[in-house]
């Protein structure tokens, strides 16, 4: 019996890099202790709840991104937000997950259509309306704010 070091990957929407190349399969290595270890000495990385010793420990595990002949921190931090999430759960189940669940993220993948090709769906713009907009609010009158989805500010009271 051989054991798995190596898993190919797709992410859902692809790194875009400065030539606007899309670059969406992949080849992620099982991390040893030196890759999160190692991350920990870099002068960026302030300690162990540094958000951005995930992005160090990705950079290292991720040893193929499309045609990028090089894997570094800066392509990972120029992931979408969805990109980065989905590596960092892919890292999670190949490194701490059994088979089975392994066998479990690449099916729930597939069903949503990010390991068969594909592409996510394109931003759809909002129907122009056709009558005259509206006047503009009076000077002192407040609006209110439109919600926010899933990132909320802290109340100044909380601090």
């Amino acid at each position: 019996m051989t054991l798995k070091t190596r898993y190919e990957f797709t992410l859902p929407r692809g790194y875009v890099d400065r030539d606007g190349g899309l670059h969406r399969d992949g080849v992620m290595r099982l991390a040893t202790a030196r890759d999160e270890l190692e991350p920990l000495r870099d002068p960026t990385v302030t300690g162990p709840d540094d958000p951005r010793l995930t992005i160090v420990v990705l950079a290292r595990v991720v040893e193929e991104l499309g045609t990028l002949s090089q894997v570094t921190p800066h392509e990972i931090e120029g992931l979408f937000a969805a990109d980065l999430a989905y590596l960092q759960d892919f890292y999670g189940v190949i490194n701490f997950g059994t088979q089975e669940e392994f066998d479990e993220f690449v099916a729930a993948q597939r069903a949503l259509g990010v390991a068969t090709g594909v592409s996510a769906p394109a931003p759809v713009a909002p129907p122009v309306p056709d009558e005259a907009p509206a006047a503009a609010p009076e000077a002192g009158v407040s609006l209110p704010r439109p919600g926010r989805a899933s990132i909320e500010e802290i109340r100044t009271e909380a601090r």
